[in-house]
């Protein structure tokens, strides 16, 4: 009984030994670097104004409304804005700080807030506003008043 029970386990060495390498094969495959775990924290955004009126006076102010939706949530992110005013003179800034530097890149706090535009002058006035993130994702946002003087 012994001698066919010894005879039975020789002719299971070759199933074992398959097994062992169909074992390490699978366990290769399965952790090979080329399925690295990818993190995705660059999000893109959507930037929300409400309406504003199209004509201005000299020396008036108009309130700008602005939203900045992201598409993800990653703590880290950061907004700025810079302007550029290419027709008229006015001023532009964030609630009652100090009005902005046209070209100059300002850190924005909020994801919602309120920009002011001063007119300093009595002609069309046009101007862009350009709101990026840390990721070198931008938004332009375009204004035009007419003047009503």
């Amino acid at each position: 009984m012994t001698a066919i029970f010894n005879k039975f386990r020789l002719g299971l060495v070759p199933i074992y030994l398959l097994l062992a390498i169909l074992t390490a094969s699978v366990t290769l495959v399965s952790c090979s670097k080329d399925d690295a775990l990818e993190i995705q924290n660059d999000f893109p955004f959507e930037v929300n104004v409400m309406p504003v009126s199209k004509d201005v006076a000299n020396g008036q102010t108009v309130e700008i409304r602005v939203t900045i939706q992201r598409t993800g949530n990653y703590s880290n992110a950061q907004h700025f804005l810079r302007y550029f005013q290419f027709d008229g003179q006015g001023t532009l800034r964030y609630y009652d700080e100090t009005p902005y530097l046209p070209n100059d890149l300002y850190p924005l706090r909020t994801e919602q807030f309120r920009l002011y535009y001063t007119s300093t002058s009595a002609v069309s006035q046009s101007f862009d506003v350009w709101i990026s993130d840390s990721f070198g994702n931008e938004k332009q946002l375009s204004f035009q008043f007419d003047s009503s003087d």
